[in-house]
């Protein structure tokens, strides 16, 4: 597939979730939420490669990676409404998805 293609894919849900905040967070949150990008990127996938074996690896991959992320979620919200600077709860919490990565790919991690 054409890599513009795919990357107007991905701007129109970045767009669509940025203008959705401004309406409903609510809104926006569930468009995050849903795995979209995975569908998207994997049907993509599919369609260029028709590897199962490809598919079922990225997933279990994409698996490990998406644990270490729920803690940042739920300690970048907590900083930000304590009244901590955005852009210090960002790197606080990207120091967390860091550490709860590794851990994950120590503990976890089996291809």
């Amino acid at each position: 597939m054409s890599i513009l293609f795919k990357i107007i894919i991905a701007v129109i849900i970045i767009v669509a979730a940025t203008e959705l905040s401004k309406r409903s967070t609510t809104l926006a949150a569930i468009l995050l939420a849903m795995p979209i990008v995975l569908f998207v990127s994997f049907t993509l996938i599919w369609e260029e490669s028709k590897d199962a074996n490809k598919i079922a690896m990225l997933t279990h991959e994409t698996l490990m990676f998406i644990l270490p992320v729920l803690p940042f979620l739920f300690l970048l919200s907590y900083l930000l409404k304590n009244g901590t600077n955005f852009y210090i709860s960002l790197g606080v919490s990207s120091l967390g998805i860091i550490l709860a990565t590794l851990l994950v790919q120590k503990y976890f991690f089996q291809t």
